[in-house]
């Protein structure tokens, strides 16, 4: 019984003892610390990549939208002779 009653005691200590050796080993860091800090003045605003991103997105567009326009020319010759090609006799054709 009376290990029972010190087990969260000591769960609580053992916590607080890691926090305490966290606190007195670590040293925090700051950003002004770690790393070069680049000038607000040569970085690319966030409007440029968005621009730049939108017209390499628009570009795919056009891309997919010429292959699926030319695609779609194809078939629908194809369906045109096909539907000739059952009007009409083979011989006639070629």
């Amino acid at each position: 019984m009376l290990l029972d009653s010190m087990r969260p005691r000591a769960a609580v200590a053992t916590v607080m003892l890691v926090v305490l050796l966290q606190l007195v080993c670590f040293n925090p860091t700051y950003a002004e610390e770690s790393g070069s800090v680049i000038p607000a003045e040569s970085r690319p605003c966030v409007d440029c990549h968005a621009f730049e991103f939108m017209q390499r997105a628009l570009q795919d567009l056009k891309k997919t939208a010429f292959n699926l326009d030319s695609r779609t020319e194809d078939l629908v010759l194809r369906a045109e002779r096909r539907a000739l090609c059952d009007c009409m006799p083979a011989s006639s054709l070629h």
